[in-house]
């Protein structure tokens, strides 16, 4: 998938091997370094990440199916093409209704 070698990181296909399993969570690495750490997740359907917070700043950019997020006290629907943008320590959980692929990037230079 990488070479560390290379100057640039290249997925042709972000979604290729990332089918929500039908009763769990995948989650799969796709990049880190001292910047940002970017991670797929594909969920099962009424497959749920619990409340959490996160001590830098996340995006969520949904690329397939459909669920529901609670931002703080707000309740957000999900579908393909979703963007979310969290501000640190923001609780938040993530709940999928239909087979569910997102990707989260975590942003490190926020950590507080």
């Amino acid at each position: 998938m990488s070479n560390e070698s290379l100057p640039y990181t290249f997925i042709e296909q972000l979604t290729h091997g990332a089918e929500a399993p039908g009763d769990g969570i995948l989650s799969r690495n796709l990049y880190q370094d001292e910047n940002i750490k970017v991670v797929l997740f594909a969920f099962g359907p009424g497959q749920e990440l619990s409340e959490h917070t996160a001590s830098m700043p996340a995006v969520v950019h949904v690329l397939e199916g459909e669920g529901t997020a609670v931002l703080g006290e707000d309740e957000k629907p999900l579908q393909a093409g979703t963007w979310v943008h969290m501000a640190a320590h923001l609780p938040h959980s993530v709940r999928a209704d239909t087979p569910l692929v997102m990707l989260l990037t975590l942003l490190k230079q926020g950590r507080s």
